[in-house]
């Protein structure tokens, strides 16, 4: 039955705050008519969702070190999960792809051996970027599933360029905002306070896992002739580093002199805490190399906060600059100094921009509105 799909999320809440994106997906999808059932990992609690199914079949699958063990228990989770999903008359299986491997090739290719429709949500095309190996998965995942949904123009092109017969199965449907999930909290004195920042200082803040191509090292580079400017300013760095050295970053502090203006949390930000670091912040500023789409653009539109991004396509896509947040030339160390300067001076209206980016996160970006989008793709099954 169309009316019936499972989403398939064996990420969930592990790591992060992509359990929100499929509950979000949920939501949305519910409200248009769908019969919905969630799939996913048991260290994501159940969201009581309004007529959600709602499974948690992956047991322990991030829980080992060992890759073989978490690989079968994955295999054991996705047999529990598409198999009770196939009996309970879904025929349609939505997954979140953001990369592909042979465990994801299994799940597909269950799905199709039981007759299933296969839907992916692809939220990186980067694999395709990787190894030869990977290159033939992806390419085997995309040709294989029957409905393919990104959600930008940009990433649509770079599917494309890979093969353009999958442009025919091809869906833009953009990510979706949190604010169903957050808490807002407007004490920004009681928010700094919690987390021990400085209570007169502006604040920016990097948040977020730290990879090479989100850019950190163009942000401190631009940051001494902007300290240099006004000493006020301190940089709020939150989040965990992922495959990545902190040497480089630590290098950069120490040649520039930055310490005094710099706050170091490099670790795991508890779901409990983010809300506190969106409050203590005066500006979030996301300096990406690359990226297919931002789920911290998005958390931080939610949140209120402005924003300074590179213009890179996707971020173009969402922002307009010095109307609902800012841009500035991606890698390019003095358009990001100047930008910042202009920004944290008394001539920026930032209120202005804070109450755009919020209307254009609730309104263009709201899972109701997406949930539309996802269900009119079905109908193309």
């Amino acid at each position: 039955m169309k009316n019936k799909v499972a989403i398939i999320d064996t990420l969930g809440a592990h790591g992060g705050s992509f359990h929100f994106y499929a509950f979000g997906q949920s939501i949305g999808l519910i409200k248009s008519g769908i019969k919905t059932s969630l799939y996913t990992n048991n260290e994501t609690i159940n969201p009581k969702i309004d007529r959600l199914n709602f499974f948690s079949f992956y047991k322990n699958v991030f829980a080992s070190k060992s890759k073989i063990r978490n690989g079968i228990q994955w295999i054991f989770g996705s047999f529990q999960s598409i198999l009770h999903a196939r009996f309970s008359g879904v025929s349609i299986f939505h997954f979140h792809i953001f990369y592909t491997n042979i465990l994801i090739l299994f799940n597909i290719i269950l799905v199709k051996l039981l007759f299933g429709k296969v839907v992916l949500t692809i939220h990186d095309v980067s694999s395709f970027a990787s190894t030869r190996k990977s290159i033939f998965t992806s390419k085997l995942v995309y040709r294989i599933s029957d409905l393919l949904i990104t959600h930008n123009q940009y990433s649509l092109d770079e599917i494309i360029k890979i093969d353009k017969l999958f442009e025919k199965k091809l869906h833009i449907i953009p990510h979706g905002n949190y604010t169903p999930f957050i808490n807002i909290q407007s004490n920004k004195k009681r928010s700094r306070e919690y987390l021990d920042l400085p209570a007169e200082k502006k604040i920016l803040l990097f948040f977020g896992m730290i990879k090479k191509v989100k850019g950190l090292d163009i942000l401190l580079n631009s940051f001494k002739e902007v300290i240099d400017k006004d000493p006020n300013i301190v940089l709020l760095v939150a989040g965990r580093l992922w495959k990545n050295d902190f040497t480089i970053y630590q290098d950069i502090i120490e040649k520039n002199n930055l310490s005094n203006n710099i706050i170091l949390h490099t670790r795991f930000i508890p779901h409990s805490d983010v809300e506190h670091y969106f409050c203590a912040s005066d500006l979030v500023v996301l300096p990406y190399k690359k990226i297919y789409q931002s789920g911290v653009l998005m958390m931080s539109l939610s949140y209120k906060k402005p924003v300074l991004v590179s213009d890179l396509p996707p971020l173009k896509e969402v922002i307009t600059d010095n109307k609902n947040g800012f841009l500035f030339r991606s890698e390019d160390v003095k358009d990001l100094t100047n930008k910042l300067n202009f920004i944290l001076s008394d001539k920026c209206d930032l209120k202005r921009i804070e109450s755009n980016g919020s209307k254009l996160i609730n309104k263009e970006f709201s899972w109701e509105k997406i949930g539309r989008l996802t269900a009119k793709a079905y109908k193309t099954l």
